[in-house]
């Protein structure tokens, strides 16, 4: 069995949402950020996924990846979901929608936490 929970935390908003992104969002991500960041100048922000991995014996590893970035002014890109379109990447200068889904496969909080948990099972 795997469980994951994931989120997003933003510096100008104390290390929120975090664990409760999915409800503070409400289906709104994008729109709710910005206006959230409206006139903050440290828009730094990460993803953060939490990946638990259960055994037939109950038997229970955890892993952790992060994906540091800041948060753009406005949405750029079709790929992705929830924050992607205004999330960009530590070395990068397009957002996650823009990278698209190769990149995030490969980048994203998820796969970091996938591998990570892998290493250790």
């Amino acid at each position: 069995m795997l469980a994951d929970d994931s989120g997003i935390e933003v510096a100008a908003l104390g290390q929120g949402p975090g664990v409760v992104t999915a409800r503070w969002a409400e289906g709104r991500h994008v729109e709710k950020l910005l206006a959230a960041l409206d006139g903050e100048v440290d828009r730094s922000a990460r993803y953060v996924c939490a990946l638990v991995a259960l055994s037939p014996e109950r038997d229970e590893v955890c892993a952790t990846g992060v994906l540091e970035g800041t948060i753009a002014l406005a949405p750029a890109g079709d790929g992705g979901f929830g924050f992607d379109p205004v999330f960009v990447p530590r070395g990068e200068t397009l957002t996650v929608a823009e990278l698209g889904d190769t990149w995030k496969a490969e980048h994203s909080h998820r796969a970091r936490a996938a591998r990570a948990l892998s290493d250790v099972v």
